[in-house]
């Protein structure tokens, strides 16, 4: 495992309850809001995060399933780098790597096996968060129920899944809420340190971190992001959170939508438009695809 950045365990204090600051009066109108919920771009953002490997001695099985992940890890990255708009690298090959925000909060990548849940519980880690969709596991071999088994077996850690779409600004717009007030439901449940990943903690991960300590722990959201850069290389989308933070406020509300179109020629749709943002689009794949999609 690549640990990036460690802290003394004794930093990791449980949360003792929900506080909020009086003058962060945004913040507070959020907090409220996300407890009853069920369910900028930056020019100073490092542009590259590379995770180095300690070499060692290796079976020939391992060096030949090691090369077929650095394969998937070079796809992986080339993905990422053309979907965020930043040169980012990630190499699965090389075990977990993560870094302390807060003493409280961890961002990192993916775990790979349940000997990574002992390696958590170490740091005093109480809650995984996981942000992977199945297809996000299944491209790199991971035993998720393996994972949550062995979690769950350990009996002093919790294993939650919260998923949100890879490379998906959209996707993270809408899901943000219910899914920042799950972790915050898990956070006041369990206390002690948070690890919050997605496939690499690039991306999904930093913006769940960063959207928790801007509408619950109180941060101006510039503060966080400066916090989180400060610890961490990663591009979240900055702008996904202010969508959603104005969805957040305005109510926005859902209704249901129905689009069809008579071009059986054709592969994908891709729908844009205002709510959307006309930088983004939302690809459907079906032909007679029913969307319920949030309107404003």
């Amino acid at each position: 495992m690549n640990c990036l950045q460690n802290l003394p365990r004794s930093y990791a204090l449980p949360f003792q309850g929900f506080k909020c600051n009086p003058r962060k009066l945004l913040s507070c109108s959020l907090n409220m809001m996300l407890h009853f919920q069920g369910g900028m771009n930056s020019s100073n953002v490092p542009r590259s995060m590379v995770v180095k490997a300690i070499p060692g001695s290796t079976s020939s099985e391992k060096t030949s399933n090691s090369d077929s992940e650095g394969k998937k890890s070079e796809t992986y990255s080339h993905d990422m780098t053309e979907a965020m708009g930043a040169v980012l690298t990630y190499r699965h090959e090389l075990g977990m790597n993560y870094n302390f925000i807060r003493p409280d909060l961890i961002v990192g990548s993916c775990l790979q096996t349940p000997e990574d849940v002992d390696k958590l519980r170490k740091i005093g880690v109480k809650t995984i968060f996981c942000l992977q969709q199945d297809p996000d596991l299944e491209y790199f071999g991971v035993d998720i129920g393996a994972i949550q088994d062995y979690a769950k077996k350990c009996g002093d850690i919790e294993h939650i899944r919260a998923q949100i779409r890879d490379f998906d600004a959209f996707d993270l717009r809408m899901r943000l809420p219910a899914v920042v007030s799950i972790l915050h439901k898990a956070v006041n449940r369990n206390g002690g340190v948070t690890y919050i990943h997605c496939t690499a903690g690039l991306g999904r991960a930093p913006a769940v971190a960063l959207a928790y300590m801007f509408w619950v722990q109180g941060y101006k959201l510039s503060e966080a992001h400066r916090e989180l850069l400060s610890k961490r290389s990663c591009f979240p989308k900055l702008e996904a959170i202010k969508s959603a933070t104005a969805d957040i406020l305005t109510d926005l509300k859902k209704e249901l939508v129905t689009l069809s179109w008579e071009d059986r020629k054709c592969s994908t749709v891709e729908v844009s438009g205002l709510d959307i943002g006309w930088g983004q689009v939302m690809i459907y794949y079906s032909l007679l695809a029913h969307l319920s999609y949030s309107s404003s």
